[in-house]
């Protein structure tokens, strides 16, 4: 793993809630604080489909990622990694071609600390953490360079990541992709108001209230986050509806999932 003896030894902040933590208590994990329990439970008060969203978002990287590994892709970088929960993006796209290269970037120190203890790929291949902001683009693919070849296709993984960023996202993404490789892969989903507005309304204001910026989007702002690129099959759709699997098809009668995904390939 990446990361020096300074950074596993950043503070980690437990009076505020974290959107990895968070996202930790709605997948059922024990990493989390009281504090992000708090808002995950306020959250789900008035949203009863956050937690669908968080199994499908989940569901939606693997298929996304065997994908991406399945057309020949061997580097991956996933932004906003979030407390480790298996199957993680490494175990897809190294249990796919053992020889592939994963890098995880996220801004919480305890995601660090895990990700050191547990995220450990196949001799084959290598799987590096990055402790960085994702707005931070110069460090963060700095030190992924490390790991990565850019000048290679790389499947990007910004999954549930979009909607705690404000407008100024589609020129961060837009970046990004710039500085990868032709053939490399988007990987996206985002919270949208269109399927459940009231609901999702009341999420975001929670989310607000605790000083975490939170940026449901339509469908038409979903898709300029791929302008220029190649739109893979079937499109800009409900979460659970992407290339789902027989299960994924099960869950979509538990209910909406106010989630949108999209793939799409670098010319």
């Amino acid at each position: 793993m990446t990361g020096s003896d300074a950074e596993t030894s950043l503070r980690i902040d437990t009076t505020r809630p974290h959107p990895a933590r968070v996202y930790d208590w709605w997948l059922g994990g024990k990493d989390n604080y009281p504090v992000d329990e708090e808002l995950a439970r306020r959250i789900l008060s008035v949203d009863d489909t956050v937690l669908r969203g968080a199994r499908a978002n989940r569901r939606f990287m693997i298929r996304a990622v065997r994908a991406a590994a399945e057309a020949g892709i061997r580097q991956f970088l996933d932004i906003g990694t979030g407390i480790p929960t298996e199957p993680n993006l490494h175990q897809i796209a190294q249990g796919e071609a053992p020889e592939s290269k994963v890098v995880y970037a996220d801004n919480d120190p305890l995601v660090l600390r895990h990700a050191q203890a547990l995220l450990h790929g196949t001799p084959e291949g290598s799987t590096e953490y990055v402790h960085a902001d994702v707005r931070d683009l110069e460090a963060l693919l700095g030190r992924a360079e490390d790991s990565l070849d850019l000048a290679r296709p790389v499947a990007l993984s910004l999954v549930a990541l979009t909607h705690y960023l404000d407008d100024g996202a589609y020129e961060l993404v837009r970046e990004y992709v710039s500085r990868l490789a032709p053939g490399s892969w988007l990987i996206l989903s985002q919270v949208t108001p269109d399927l459940s507005p009231e609901a999702i309304e009341k999420a975001a204001n929670a989310f607000r209230n605790s000083g975490t910026p939170f940026f449901p989007r339509a469908l038409s702002d979903f898709g300029r986050f791929f302008e220029g690129l190649e739109l893979l099959g079937p499109g800009l759709i409900p979460v659970s509806g992407w290339r789902p699997d027989p299960e994924d098809v099960a869950l979509q009668a538990e209910g909406i999932v106010p989630v949108y995904a999209g793939v799409a390939r670098k010319a």
